[in-house]
């Protein structure tokens, strides 16, 4: 079952820049940055409310930001949804029909699983499913 919007995912081609932006305009200046080589990706996490808005910036020209940025340029990129088992759920989603990109979760920023659903299944948006790290 979906909890929460747990983060708005935006692609971003420099991330100190797009982090003095967002800083500014959020008056946030408690953000988490981390890399996660296995996505080859730099973000950087502002929170509103009970979500965040997680920026992201390619750490190789073949990762899938990079990918989206060169296709469609910077902007909203996917739409995460916390959930407490998301094994479960990826079988509960297949089962009904829905195109995953990730059959098996993988390991994400902050030590999450996720895993993403094919946006041909949710009408052009790009979904992950994200468990916290126990």
């Amino acid at each position: 079952m979906f909890k929460k919007i747990a983060h708005i995912g935006i692609a971003v081609k420099n991330l100190d820049e797009a982090v003095k932006t967002y800083s500014s305009m959020l008056d946030e200046t408690d953000i988490h940055r981390e890399s996660v080589r296995e996505q080859k990706v730099d973000v950087a996490f502002f929170h509103v409310g009970e979500t965040h808005i997680e920026l992201s910036e390619a750490t190789s020209s073949d990762s899938p930001i990079a990918k989206f940025i060169e296709k469609r340029g910077e902007g909203v990129h996917h739409i995460a949804f916390e959930v407490d088992d998301i094994r479960a759920e990826l079988l509960r989603l297949k089962k009904v029909g829905v195109q995953l990109v990730d059959e098996e979760p993988r390991v994400g920023a902050g030590g999450c699983l996720v895993a993403f659903i094919h946006p041909k299944s949710t009408n052009g948006v790009l979904m992950e499913l994200t468990q916290k790290a126990r």
